[in-house]
């Protein structure tokens, strides 16, 4: 039998980084179980990115602004490096206005409590006049990856918007060594070493237990149509489609005196108590029995 890792170590663990030692691993078990977490740890992690930008005055970004040192691009630039945590799905948008001779940054922007900004101290612009001054409005969406602006166009923008490349993923660098270690007498047993840095938005730790969850659901998905194809296949015609009175394996006595009754689906029948249902002539505490067993194997049950 393949033997499963004992132990988990977290080292130098912080809000944005850690290493976890897993070990032991039966032999080869390291590289795999690594590579697969860390695919899925760049590619799968949802995060949320500055998806469009609208500058006061500005139409497009091969521009400069008066009073203000950096470009339109520089600052487009500069905005991609903000990291925001969206509690709803829905894209939100978020403004900022500034005057005066300063620098502005990402606390800068006028925040609602659907959104957390990681870091807030990242450079965005610095105004160099005193008459100066800048309004900016971004979008922020959800998602996976990274999505390139070419990939976008047939979304209807107005006028003054511009489009940005989305950095979606929270991960900032993912890496995997695997050591020997001892275990009995054997000494080619796997010891795994996962490094992960992230942009703050999501703990390394949390980062981990969500590629585990991502891999398990496709495993159990994969067991189950392997293994309980039938079975699966009726609890979801139950369920989902509805199974007609007629289909379940019961006396046709007590099928024809459901039908009479009204009650032409499995989901009519849950609605309804055992005492309810063998008053129904015709049914009985004999056809309820029956019907029972049916239901157990769906996955189902009367009316408590």
């Amino acid at each position: 039998m393949i033997s499963l890792p004992t132990s988990i170590k977290k080292n130098n663990i912080s809000d944005n980084y850690g290493i976890f030692e897993i070990e032991p691993f039966y032999p080869g078990y390291g590289v795999t179980v690594g590579n697969a977490l860390r695919r899925v740890a760049l590619s799968s992690l949802e995060g949320a990115a500055v998806s469009t930008v609208k500058i006061k005055d500005v139409s497009h970004e091969f521009t400069a602004m008066p009073g203000v040192r950096e470009d339109v691009l520089h600052i487009l630039l500069n905005l991609k490096q903000l990291r925001f945590k969206l509690h709803s799905d829905e894209p939100q948008k978020v403004t900022l206005k500034v005057k005066g001779e300063r620098e502005v940054t990402g606390k800068d922007f006028e925040l609602s409590s659907d959104i957390e900004l990681a870091n807030k101290d990242e450079h965005i612009a610095t105004l160099t006049d005193k008459k100066a001054e800048i309004e900016i409005e971004i979008t922020i969406e959800k998602g996976f990856g990274y999505k390139l602006v070419n990939e976008n166009t047939k979304e209807k923008k107005e006028i003054g918007t511009i489009s940005l490349d989305r950095i979606f993923t929270p991960i900032k660098k993912v890496n995997y060594t695997v050591e020997n270690v001892r275990v009995g007498d054997k000494t080619d047993f796997d010891k795994l070493i996962f490094e992960i840095e992230t942009d703050g938005t999501i703990t390394p730790e949390n980062a981990l237990i969500e590629s585990i969850k991502i891999l398990n659901s496709h495993f159990q998905f994969l067991e189950e149509e392997l293994t309980l194809p039938k079975a699966k296949k009726v609890v979801k015609k139950a369920k989902e489609v509805v199974l007609n009175v007629s289909e379940m394996e019961i006396s046709e006595k007590a099928i024809n005196a459901l039908t009479e009754n009204g009650y032409n689906s499995v989901t009519d029948i849950t609605l309804k108590t055992e005492e309810e249902l063998s008053a129904i002539k015709g049914v009985g505490k004999k056809g309820v029995k029956e019907i029972k067993k049916v239901l157990e194997g769906l996955g189902l049950n009367f009316k408590i």
